[in-house]
């Protein structure tokens, strides 16, 4: 398979094994979805969630952070839910339930990388400035996934939905949408305003 999913650290696999197997945590969840099911949950598919926080014009390696890591909880053959953890004093622990359209985009992103023959190590790339989320398919597969910068080779796959403009599940380099993120969260410039002649009677 050419895509390389790194393991999540144990203790954030555990606080998330822990979190399925409490009743409270997974009836107080705002998933119906992960509340209805019938049958076991395992959680699968750890990625580690990375947040572009800031597009700096003319930054050659924009800067990520590790925000936590990501599991699709899967009930048979179909996820239901993610689980996300994060890194907190006493080190990693379970954070929430949730569904919605990112986890169905989610897999089908993963089995299009899937079919290619290049090898990457997936991540997710959130990037807030634009509501954007989507998969990083890191070209150096044997990387920490919890650190590293934005190679211009590594790819990224837009998820549904995404900003308008930007085709979802679209693989882009990152040297080629890099650019175009660039210039739509930068301010256009304002125009150039003729002077105004100044008042009669008005103080010099």
């Amino acid at each position: 398979m050419p895509l390389h999913v790194s393991p999540a650290p144990a203790p954030a696999l555990r606080s998330v094994l822990a979190a399925l197997g409490s009743p409270t945590a997974v009836r107080e969840a705002h998933t119906p979805a992960l509340r209805s099911v019938q049958g076991s949950l395992s959680p699968e598919l750890p990625l580690p969630v990375h947040v572009l926080d800031r597009i700096v014009p003319n930054e050659a390696a924009p800067r990520t952070r590790l925000a936590g890591w990501r599991f699709l909880i899967r009930s048979g053959e179909r996820a239901v839910a993610a689980a996300d953890t994060m890194l907190t004093p006493d080190g990693w622990a379970f954070s929430h339930f949730f569904e919605g359209p990112y986890i169905v985009s989610t897999e089908l992103a993963l089995r299009q990388a899937e079919s290619t023959a290049t090898p990457y190590q997936p991540r997710l790339l959130s990037v807030p400035e634009l509501y954007m989320f989507t998969l990083w398919l890191h070209h150096d597969v044997e990387d920490d996934a919890g650190a590293g910068t934005l190679a211009p080779s590594d790819v990224l796959v837009p998820l549904a939905p995404a900003p308008t403009g930007i085709t979802a599940y679209r693989p882009h380099r990152v040297a080629e949408l890099l650019p175009v993120m660039t210039l739509r969260v930068t301010p256009a410039p304002l125009p150039d305003l003729p002077e105004l002649p100044g008042l009669l009677g008005s103080p010099a």
